[in-house]
């Protein structure tokens, strides 16, 4: 009998792993993802500029990111100096999926691991 691949009382079921690990596999999202993690929160407007990403492919990818839970939208009740209220962060599940999906690999092709050798 083989092992199942999440626990009984796994709060995500395997299509929610996979629509996350889809969402990270596409540049955008990843640039985006990897952008929020290291500078924490970011309106929408900085992280245009960053990224140099069209406002409405932005927000198309933000969007895609933060249904499957990856960024976090956090909207507050009182603009800052800017008049922003509306800044985005990645979550727990998201920083957990960039350091040991893409990161790793990334990483693991720094250390120089042979391209026909499996990563585990």
């Amino acid at each position: 009998m083989s092992k199942p691949l999440l626990p009984e009382d796994s709060v995500l079921d395997l299509a929610d792993y996979l629509a996350m690990q889809r969402a990270i596999g596409n540049e955008t999202r990843f640039r985006i993802l990897r952008t929020l993690a290291r500078n924490g929160d970011l309106s929408a407007t900085e992280l245009r500029e960053t990224l140099d990403v069209e406002a409405n492919n932005l927000h198309y990818h933000l969007d895609e990111l933060v249904d499957v839970g990856l960024v976090q939208n956090r909207k507050r009740s009182e603009p800052d100096r800017d008049g922003l209220y509306s800044y985005y962060r990645v979550s727990p599940l998201g920083e957990t999926m960039l350091d040991h999906g893409v990161e790793e690999l990334l990483r693991r092709g720094q250390r120089g691991f042979d391209r026909r050798e499996k990563p585990r």
